[in-house]
């Protein structure tokens, strides 16, 4: 379960009517506009709402709403718990130079910048049973000049890792236009050398994600030593039996055991009419 909070990305359009400010035509379904926050009273881009800046107090409280969160979490029987700090939303927008533009104990140098996520972590984990992991999803870089660096990222993890994070989920940008948007040359795998980075010189187990989009490339990643976990998204939408199809490739013999009985009883009977010839 992936514990998040929208920050001055909220009250904006669906995706898949244009991902912007929501404009007369969004109106005219019945989405209005509501208020947002932030760590700083600035908007995401030209026309964007302006936020309301967050007092120590009302951070307080944020924080103690994960903290619920994680218990319902709980609850409802998830087995890990994510703190999103990336992509623009509430956590990364603390994180970065180009959104925090406070002068208190939240905001100005990097450890001010980066106390609402460790403290975020310092609570859930207390929250979270110990036996069950704690992940927390970063934008290893915003690729913006004068943005957040691999080089804070890396600084992040380790402070992560001594508050008892199990493991970083690498991903990148997104602080300014849609959730992964990043100044970044995008091709198959191009966010693995953050997660091998983060990986070796943090020394905390790290998550790779990010046009991962084949078994064997999953796989590679995996042996190379570049990440400890392989994350996919968009190729679970493309197909939802992914991990299924995965194991049938890279497994010798591998056969349908582990599908719902529904297609595997026929998946698997016709893989054996195959090996028949």
């Amino acid at each position: 379960m992936q514990l998040a909070h929208a920050g001055r990305k909220a009250s904006m359009q669906r995706p898949w009517h244009g991902n912007g400010p929501i404009g007369d035509a969004d109106r005219a379904r019945g989405e209005q506009v509501w208020d947002v926050i932030a760590p700083s009273a600035l908007p995401m881009d030209q026309g964007w709402l302006v936020p309301h800046e967050l007092s120590v107090d009302e951070i307080g409280a944020l924080q103690q709403a994960w903290r619920r969160a994680a218990l319902r979490a709980l609850e409802a029987g998830f087995e890990v718990i994510e703190l999103h700090s990336a992509h623009g939303y509430l956590g990364h927008e603390f994180l970065s130079p180009l959104s925090n533009r406070r002068s208190d104990g939240y905001g100005g140098d990097l450890q001010g910048r980066m106390r609402f996520t460790l403290e975020l972590a310092e609570l859930l984990r207390a929250t979270w049973p110990a036996d069950k992991p704690l992940f927390v999803r970063v934008s290893s870089v915003d690729g913006l000049q004068g943005g957040w660096t691999l080089d804070d990222t890396v600084v992040l993890a380790r402070e992560l890792k001594a508050r008892g994070v199990d493991v970083i989920d690498c991903s990148s940008g997104g602080l300014a236009g849609s959730a992964t948007a990043a100044g970044v040359k995008r091709g198959l795998g191009f966010q693995v050398p953050y997660a091998e980075r983060v990986r070796r010189e943090a020394v905390v187990q790290t998550m790779a994600v990010g046009l991962i989009v084949g078994a064997a490339q999953a796989e590679a990643i995996l042996r190379a030593g570049q990440a400890d976990l392989i994350a996919i998204g968009r190729e679970a939408l493309n197909d939802p039996n992914w991990p299924l199809h995965a194991r049938t490739e890279l497994e010798a013999g591998a056969d349908y055991g582990g599908w719902p009985v529904q297609y595997g009883w026929w998946l698997d009977r016709r893989r054996r009419s195959l090996a028949r010839g």
